[in-house]
């Protein structure tokens, strides 16, 4: 597999971006890679929302996560779905989406050998997530607002745990919390949030802060 370099800018004094296409079986992905620079501890796969419903990599949650996972010394990988921005290829359900994010985890762990994986998703995300784990190793697998009501969710791997808001209109908070606890999984509730966590970020950076191994 080959990136292709498009731009590389610095982001304030220490981290560098870079902005690649990764070929994958759905075609090239439009990626961007936070790196915090010889402080970095692990690598962070983010996965945004639905994306015929103005999914991308740019969504604040998306953002928030990347950041968070910065500032702990990961370096945060955040992906296009396909046929978002630049990245080539049709919507797959979830099915294509799970084989574009292993081949980009084997490109970026190439370019980064040794650092151990966390994944985290948003909604849809967090169903393309889940599935991934299933095919890698990794001890930390972050669901927020994960769509347990829209996709077929099965047991998950050790190290899952999900953040969730009580308010959330599009994942009803009881139908999240009966899959968490049906399956022992950790929940973290943003209480007031919806769906897409308005004005929650702050509580949002507070959970990730409390539920990640950083």
């Amino acid at each position: 597999m080959a990136g292709v370099t498009l731009k590389q800018a610095e982001d304030g004094l220490r981290l560098k971006r870079h902005k690649l296409r990764i070929d994958t079986p759905g075609g090239k992905m439009e990626t961007v890679i936070d790196d915090p620079g010889e402080s970095r501890r692990g690598l962070l796969l983010v996965a945004h929302p639905h994306p015929l419903q103005g999914g991308s990599m740019d969504n604040k949650v998306v953002h928030t996560i990347a950041r968070v996972a910065t500032d702990h010394g990961y370096v945060a990988v955040r992906p296009n779905f396909r046929g978002v921005g630049m990245s080539e290829g049709e919507y797959d359900k979830g099915i294509g989406e799970s084989e574009d994010m292993l081949a980009i985890i084997d490109f970026v762990s190439r370019n980064y050998p040794g650092l151990p994986w966390c994944l985290a998703g948003f909604s849809f995300g967090a169903y393309v997530q889940h599935r991934v784990a299933k095919r890698i190793q990794t001890g930390c697998v972050l669901l927020v607002a994960p769509a347990v009501n829209l996709y077929e969710f099965d047991a998950p791997e050790p190290g899952t745990s999900i953040i969730h808001g009580d308010l959330d209109e599009v994942v009803p908070y009881p139908e999240a919390l009966a899959w968490a606890s049906r399956h022992d999984v950790p929940l973290k509730v943003i209480h007031g949030s919806d769906h897409f966590f308005h004005g929650k970020l702050n509580e949002l950076k507070q959970a990730l802060e409390e539920l990640c191994p950083w």
